[in-house]
């Protein structure tokens, strides 16, 4: 049939659709006549052949507002194209085809796929996928009809087991990334209602009464039991005013702001581990360049280590090797105002160093980190490898104390064995867990979850 002959469909702003190719019998769609290309919501994005023809397989969560449900799709690959989103930023995404059925009428459309998680719908009508097919009337919405959660769960045979376990929400900026997908299937996996908050798409109302965080679009989000802050360094202010905020509301965070902020300042934290009696490297900090050659000799001349005060995973740690190195790294980082420390190095480690993971008080696993051959250090994210380690009863009982000094209930801390006994390096208040998990293979994550249950007295029915 002729595009011309077909009697076009008037469609709201926001519809429900089929998708019978890929087995969705019902997804809300965003129809935007701004938008050229069509897209669909899909995670695990994974390339692949049949038949030397190029294929891709993707994940969709289908509902909108459930993370519970995945489809696994395939299809076969019809271009890769550079598609500009919402901001005007472009992005590569892989393109397909499939039949899509509104009211009913079954056409073909092409389809982009992307990780529309930051969006409240599962899909977006762009004008290609209309064009000879329907008009919009942008002031209507679900023209053509309806469907009730019931049907939904009739229609995809969702579950209807209420939930016995807690609210718990992860409070992170990227849900791809290892350690926040672990930490929400194990909460999953122990019978909770895991919500994931991107920290950029959270916004707070500030009263003295009725505290609120809203999310995306005006979510409320309330009736929490717990929150989990996973906040990268580069989010820290943000992300500790959240887990205030959240606070202030009664819910119960597994790290607090307060112990998250003082473990990001390592200055400060270092101060603060001193107070408490805690060994570290010989450690000195300066403001003017003047000071640097006493600095140096503050911690015992070259070789030394300088460190940025705003660096992680390795990044903004020089070792200078001679004196002249030294001089030249500090007075630069010192000529762009930034902050920094200068620690002495100890050679007897040998680019090794160990990190021991504490939860609520106990080390629950430990492993030593060998820096990559030529760098010296020993960060996962810097090409260091990860070895099951044994650690001494000197170095649990640091790592605790220095967990509980730093208030912090989750903690990843390093440490470094020198000829005189264990020194603390760090302590991390959002520790990775791959590494560890990886080399150990114990299941952290379910641990994490474990503490927050035992926190507030939580017991499966089981």
């Amino acid at each position: 049939m002729n595009v011309s002959d077909v009697k076009k469909m008037i469609i709201g702003s926001e519809e429900w659709c089929a998708i019978p190719q890929l087995l969705m019998p019902a997804v809300k769609v965003r129809v935007d006549s701004g938008a050229k290309t069509s897209a669909l919501h899909a995670f695990n994005i994974q390339p692949f052949k049949r038949e030397n023809i190029a294929w891709v397989a993707f994940e969709v969560h289908p509902i909108q507002g459930n993370r519970k449900l995945i489809l696994r799709c395939e299809a076969p690959v019809v271009d890769r194209r550079v598609v500009k989103n919402s901001s005007g930023q472009g992005e590569k995404r892989y393109v397909i085809k499939s039949l899509i059925r509104m009211s009913d009428q079954t056409w073909e459309i092409e389809i982009t796929l992307t990780n529309r998680d930051s969006m409240g719908y599962r899909m977006l009508l762009g004008r290609e996928a209309m064009n000879g097919r329907v008009l919009v009337d942008p002031s209507a919405s679900m023209e053509l009809g309806r469907i009730s959660e019931s049907d939904l769960i009739q229609m995809y045979g969702i579950s209807q087991t209420p939930k016995s376990g807690l609210k718990i929400g992860l409070l992170a900026s990227n849900r791809e990334l290892y350690s926040n997908k672990r930490i929400m299937q194990a909460g999953e996996e122990r019978g909770h209602d895991m919500r994931f908050y991107n920290i950029q798409d959270c916004y707070m109302k500030l009263d003295d009464e009725r505290p609120e965080v809203h999310y995306r679009g005006g979510e409320i989000v309330s009736e929490l039991d717990a929150v989990i802050p996973r906040i990268r360094p580069s989010a820290t202010f943000y992300g500790c005013a959240l887990t205030r905020q959240f606070e202030s509301m009664g819910v119960y965070t597994q790290n607090s702001s307060l112990a998250i902020s003082q473990s990001r300042d390592k200055l400060f934290s270092l101060q603060l581990l001193i107070k408490c009696g805690l060994d570290i490297p010989l450690t000195g900090f300066a403001y003017s360049p003047i000071d640097t050659n006493e600095l140096i000799d503050m911690v015992g001349g070259a070789p030394l280590i300088v460190k940025l005060l705003e660096g992680s995973q390795g990044r903004g740690v020089v070792l200078a090797e001679t004196r002249k190195a030294a001089e030249s790294v500090i007075n630069a980082f010192k000529a762009v105002k930034a902050n920094l420390l200068v620690q002495e190095f100890i050679k007897e480690a040998g680019g090794k160093d160990l990190r021991l993971f504490v939860i609520n008080g106990k080390v629950t696993a430990a492993i030593q980190r060998e820096a990559a051959p030529g760098e010296f250090r020993a960060n996962i994210h810097q090409g260091a490898t990860a070895t099951v380690v044994r650690v001494t009863a000197d170095e649990k009982k640091l790592a605790v104390r220095a967990a509980k000094a730093m208030g912090l209930a989750v903690a990843g801390v390093d440490i470094i064995r020198s000829k005189t006994g264990p020194l603390l390096l760090e302590v991390n208040s959002s520790p990775g867990l791959e590494g560890i998990e990886g080399a150990t293979e114990k299941d952290v994550a379910k641990m994490m979850i474990q503490a927050i249950e035992q926190e507030l007295k939580w017991k499966s029915a089981d």
